[in-house]
């Protein structure tokens, strides 16, 4: 498979989309992220990027409201599943291509998006050069990643990813320029069973084997950081 140059290997939605699919149906069913990311700069009749599109969960979504939408992906089986998502959407652009290297020309489109996908803090300095050369003086910037200092999924993350450090995570993006904005939204499941198969595509099995020991029901309550910055 070849793959545009820097690609970073997703270990989730790469190997499991289906299931990621089940994943992304999962998160945040009240809309607290979009909402939020409203209020601080709204995407209507403008043009945005959805950085790591992946699949294109998001793309009918943003293409509802603004003037533009571009989907960057770099793995090629996920672009496709993007272009038949949104293939009656004539709004819609899909490009093959990295955070590092975004295929747009400079002070492109108004407002960027990344959610769970690259920007985990140190380390993607490449890609934030990249926001501001693509991104229009005015415009804004969004990244949502998780809050391992608080929650059930907080507590999980810490215990299947040791080596990320949430308080050096939040002051590579403050030193940055950009603004955290703390939420608290879920995992709601249809069943049982689609909550263990999202749980064991995102940890390795013995951490999934022991959190789903501990944990009963359908739902698991979750913190996120919306962190952003005008341009």
């Amino acid at each position: 498979m070849s793959l545009p140059r820097g690609t970073v290997r997703s270990p989730n939605i790469w190997e499991h989309p289906a299931i990621y699919e089940v994943e992304n149906h999962a998160v945040d069913r009240d809309g607290l992220i979009e909402q939020a990311m409203r209020e601080v700069d709204d995407w209507a009749g403008r043009e945005v990027l959805d950085l790591g599109c992946g699949s294109g969960f998001h793309l009918p979504r943003f293409a509802e409201t603004a003037s533009r939408v571009y989907g960057v992906e770099p793995h090629p089986g996920l672009l496709r599943l993007a272009a038949r998502r949104t293939r009656s959407l004539a709004t819609v652009s899909l490009l093959a291509g990295t955070a590092q290297a975004v295929p747009l020309p400079d002070a492109s489109v108004d407002v960027a998006h990344a959610r769970w996908a690259y920007f985990f803090g140190p380390g993607c300095e490449p890609g934030l050069r990249e926001l501001a050369r693509v991104v229009r003086r005015g415009g804004t910037a969004f990244v949502i990643d998780n809050d391992a200092t608080r929650s059930t999924f907080g507590r999980w993350f810490r215990r299947g990813y040791p080596q990320i450090d949430p308080g050096s995570v939040e002051r590579f993006w403050a030193s940055y320029g950009w603004t955290r904005v703390p939420l608290d939204i879920d995992w709601r499941f249809d069943d049982r069973a689609d909550l263990e198969a999202v749980v064991r595509i995102e940890f390795t099995p013995e951490v999934a084997d022991a959190v789903l020991a501990e944990h009963e029901g359908t739902r698991v309550d979750y913190a996120v950081n919306l962190w952003w910055r005008r341009f």
